[in-house]
């Protein structure tokens, strides 16, 4: 009996699969961790200031969800990118994670002086 051939495996969106795109997912995928060990430390929190907490608890826990949601069109662009040869920066990322820390302190901050 013989077998059916092997399917060839999917085409790469560039030949070197140590370039950039691989290292910017990694690096998101540590940002995801660290925004999740922060909702945890913000949750601790809950004993001493009670619901104030839950507030950079949930906004950390949604921005590693939206982090992890949007990895694969990233990791697309920016592959398409270097099969281009023209990787173009994402601004609106890097913006969002600004707001996002700025908000995570002023909540912070609020939710240990404030309340």
């Amino acid at each position: 009996m013989r077998r059916p051939p092997a399917r060839p495996p999917a085409a790469a969106l560039h030949q070197d699969p140590g370039l950039q795109p691989e290292r910017t997912v990694m690096s998101w995928d540590r940002t995801l961790l660290a925004l999740f060990v922060a909702a945890a430390m913000f949750l601790r929190w809950y004993a001493t200031v009670g619901l104030a907490a839950l507030a950079p608890a949930g906004l950390c826990g949604l921005a590693a969800m939206a982090i992890h949601l949007t990895q694969r069109r990233r990791y697309g662009q920016q592959s398409r990118g270097v099969a281009r040869e023209r990787v173009e920066a994402d601004v609106f990322s890097v913006l969002w994670m600004v707001v996002l820390v700025v908000a995570l302190a002023v909540l912070g901050v609020l939710a240990i002086w404030v309340i």
